[in-house]
C-alpha cells in the first residue's frame, strides 16, 4: 500500500540536464519519467513541479543586467519547456498527462485551475504544474507549496542531488551531518538549504510535511511515496 494517497513532488531544473551545464538530456528525462511512471501505476496521485534552472542558466549571465520582474518571466517560461518535456517522455510511455500553466497559454498547456487540476488527479493522470505562480520574486519552492495546498497534496516531496538535510552542504564539507527529522523552526533558524523561507514557513503554518530525498539513487521516488524511510522528513515536531 502507498504511503501517500496523494504527492507533490518538486524537480530541479538541473535533473533534466543530466551531466551537463544547462539543456535537456532526453535519457535523463526518459529515466525519470519510468520512475514517476511506476510510482502512478502503484495507485499515487502525483503532482510535479519542475525548476528552470537548466534552461535559465544559459541565459543567466545576460539576465544579472535586466530588471528582476522580466528575468523571473523567463525564468517561468523555462519551466514551461521542462513540464513539456517531462509530459512528452511520460505520455510515450503511455502514462496520461496535462500540463498546467499559471501563465496563460492555451496552444502548448492548459490553464492551471485548481478543481481541473483535483479532477485529473483523481482520473490518474499526473498534472505537471509549469509557470511558477505566474508573479515575479516567487520561487519554484513557493510554487510547489502553493500547489500541494491546493490540490490537498499530503506531502511535498523534494527530489535533490544529495541524501537529505544537512548541517552544511555536503558536496562542499565531507564531515556534514544528515538529520533524519528536522522542525520547520529548525530549517528557517539554522537557515538550512532545503527551500526558500517563504515555502517552508507556508509549509509550517499549514503543517505540510516535507520529505527531502536523492532522486539520483534509482527506487527513491517509489521508497518516498511508499512511506520507507527516505532522507529527510520536516515537520513540525509532532508527527501523527
Amino acid at each position: 500500500m502507498p504511503g501517500y494517497r496523494r504527492v507533490l513532488l518538486k524537480l530541479s531544473g538541473e535533473v533534466l540536464a543530466g551531466g551537463a551545464p544547462f539543456g535537456i538530456d532526453a535519457e535523463r528525462v526518459k529515466s525519470l519519467a519510468r520512475e514517476v511512471a511506476d510510482v502512478a501505476a502503484a495507485g499515487v496521485e502525483i503532482g510535479v513541479v519542475v525548476g528552470g534552472g537548466n534552461i535559465f542558466r544559459g541565459v543567466a549571465a545576460a539576465a544579472l543586467k535586466m530588471d528582476r520582474v522580466t528575468a523571473d518571466h523567463m525564468g517561468m517560461l523555462a519551466t514551461v519547456i521542462n513540464s513539456l518535456a517531462l509530459s512528452d517522455a511520460l505520455e510515450q510511455i503511455g502514462i496520461p498527462t496535462r500540463v498546467m500553466s499559471a501563465i496563460e497559454m492555451h496552444q502548448v498547456a492548459e490553464p492551471y485551475i485548481r478543481r481541473r487540476a483535483i479532477r485529473h488527479l483523481e482520473k490518474g493522470r499526473i498534472v505537471i504544474f509549469a509557470a511558477g505562480t505566474s508573479n515575479p520574486y516567487f520561487s519554484t519552492d513557493t510554487a510547489a507549496t502553493l500547489r500541494a495546498l491546493e490540490i490537498k497534496a499530503e506531502v511535498i516531496a523534494k527530489a535533490t542531488r544529495v541524501d537529505g538535510v544537512f548541517d552544511k552542504d555536503p558536496l562542499k564539507y565531507p564531515d556534514a551531518v544528515q538529520y533524519r527529522e528536522v522542525t520547520y523552526l529548525e530549517v528557517l533558524s539554522k537557515a538550512l538549504a532545503v527551500m526558500d523561507a517563504t515555502a517552508v514557513a507556508m509549509c509550517r503554518d499549514n503543517n505540510l510535511p516535507i520529505v527531502v530525498f536523492n532522486l539520483t539513487t534509482t527506487g527513491n521516488i517509489m521508497r518516498m511515496s511508499m512511506g520507507e524511510s527516505v532522507g529527510t522528513v520536516i515537520h513540525s515536531g509532532v508527527l501523527e
